[in-house]
């Protein structure tokens, strides 16, 4: 029996922050929870003012010298980034590309049932590849191929813009049309 593997969901990757005695600088620039510039001091000084607080010392900036640092919560500040990724992620339109296939003997009610659904996934906005696949000795004619599939994109009524043009590819021929 053969076993069929999950593709695992995508973590949300979060940028690794270094937090109290991870810090190894010897001097920082702190700012406070309230977001006021306390200046540069010793970590030693920095993380006792942190925890006299009841807060953690974190490193928000380790590119710059001397690296910046925040007092504030850790567990809410990897809270309040991990929900501005989620909500990032949310606001990205994710476009699909919807295929269509021809053959090379297409029948004309099958070529307009296919414009149909090319027009419908334009509506509504997806990108969609359309192939003309060649069998056998359908390869020979490879010109009438190229020709029966640009008379199909000329077809398509919803206005349309060609991203990629016809191209060759080892089973025939495809090219990928976008709403405009």
């Amino acid at each position: 029996m053969r076993r069929r593997f999950k593709p695992k969901k995508k973590q949300l990757v979060l940028p690794r922050y270094r937090i109290n005695e991870q810090i190894r600088i010897a001097s920082v620039l702190v700012i406070d929870e309230t977001g006021k510039k306390l200046g540069e001091m010793s970590n030693l000084s920095a993380l006792n003012l942190a925890r006299e607080k009841g807060l953690d010392l974190v490193e928000v900036s380790p590119n710059t010298r001397p690296p910046v640092c925040k007092i504030i919560d850790f567990g809410k500040f990897q809270y309040s980034q991990s929900k501005q990724i989620r909500l990032q992620s949310a606001k990205i339109k994710k476009i699909e590309t919807k295929g269509v296939r021809l053959g090379l003997k297409t029948d004309k009610h099958d070529l307009d049932f296919k414009k149909k659904q090319t027009e419908k996934f334009l509506a509504k906005g997806h990108k969609v590849k359309i192939e003309i696949i060649l069998k056998g000795r359908e390869k020979a004619h490879q010109d009438l191929a190229k020709d029966n599939l640009k008379k199909f994109i000329q077809g398509v009524e919803t206005p349309h813009k060609i991203e990629e043009d016809i191209k060759r590819f080892p089973g025939g021929f495809n090219a990928i049309i976008i709403p405009e």
